[in-house]
C-alpha cells in the first residue's frame, strides 16, 4: 500500500488530487490547518486527516510525529498548500506581503520536507511533488507570447511568481543531494480554484492530472524535472 501525504488538500486541486489517489488504491493524509474543513473533505474522499500547518514549525513537527506514529513511512509527498498573497500594485507592496507569500510557497514546502524526510527514506520508492506553476518559469516571464499553449495568460506578481521559482530551484537542489528520492516540480496550468476566483480554463480534475501522473509513479523515473500534462515546463 502507498502511502500519500497531501499538503494543503481541503479544497481545489489538492482535494481532487486526494480523491483520485484514494481511488487509485493509495493511503491518503489530507493535511489542512483548518480542523473542521479537514475532517470534511478527508470523509468527502475517504482519506486521512492530518492537522498541519505548513507555516508553523510545531504543527509541521507534530504532523510528521502523528504520521509517523499512523503509517511508519511515507512513499509520496505533495507539497500542494499555496497561497497567492495580497492582491496590489508591485508598487505597494511591502517586504512583508511577499514575506508572507514565501512562508507557505517556498518554506512551508522546505519545513514539511524536513520533517518528513526520515519517513521518506523508509520507503522503498519515495517521492516528493512540489506543485509549482508556470508562473515560476524563468523562460516565460522572458517570453510569455512564446508560450501561451503552456500558459494561456501571464499575471505579474513579484511575490506568488517569484516564490514558485524558487520553490523550482528547491526541488532541483533536493534531486541533487538526495538522489534516493525522485523529486518533481509540476505545472497543474490555469485552474479554476479559489486561488483565481475561479477564472482558470481548465477544471480541477484537469488540472490534478500532472500531479496524479507523478504520484503514481512514485519513485520511478527521472528526478529533478519540472512538468506540465503536455510534458516538460521550462526553466
Amino acid at each position: 500500500m502507498t502511502t500519500t501525504l497531501i499538503t494543503g488538500a481541503n479544497k481545489g486541486i489538492g482535494l481532487e488530487t486526494a480523491r483520485q489517489l484514494v481511488e487509485a488504491g493509495h493511503t491518503v493524509f489530507l493535511g489542512a490547518r483548518d480542523p473542521e474543513r479537514g475532517r470534511i473533505a478527508a470523509e468527502r474522499t475517504g482519506a486521512s486527516f492530518l492537522a498541519l500547518d505548513v507555516t508553523d514549525e510545531a504543527s509541521v513537527g507534530a504532523a510528521a510525529q502523528a504520521l509517523g506514529e499512523r503509517a511508519g513511512c511515507l512513499d509520496v509527498l505533495i507539497n500542494n498548500a499555496g497561497i497567492t498573497g495580497r492582491l496590489k500594485e508591485a508598487a505597494e507592496l511591502t517586504v512583508e506581503d511577499v514575506k508572507e507569500v514565501y512562508e507557505t510557497n517556498l518554506f512551508g514546502a522546505l519545513r514539511v520536507t524536513q520533517a518528513v524526510l526520515p519517513l521518506l527514506r523508509k520507503s522503498d520508492s519515495p517521492a516528493v511533488v512540489n506543485v509549482s506553476s508556470g508562473l515560476g518559469s524563468l523562460a516565460i516571464a522572458e517570453e510569455p507570447e512564446r508560450y501561451t499553449s503552456l500558459l494561456p495568460a501571464y499575471y505579474p506578481s513579484l511575490g506568488y511568481n517569484s516564490s514558485k521559482a524558487a520553490l523550482n530551484m528547491l526541488t532541483a537542489q533536493y534531486a541533487k543531494a538526495f538522489p534516493d528520492i525522485v523529486f518533481n516540480a509540476v505545472d497543474p496550468g490555469w485552474t479554476a480554484t479559489d486561488l483565481n476566483g475561479h477564472t482558470g480554463l481548465q477544471t480541477v480534475e484537469e488540472g490534478a492530472e500532472i500531479i496524479v501522473r507523478m504520484a503514481l509513479r512514485g519513485g520511478d523515473g527521472p528526478t529533478g524535472g519540472f512538468y506540465g500534462n503536455s510534458g516538460p515546463v521550462p526553466w
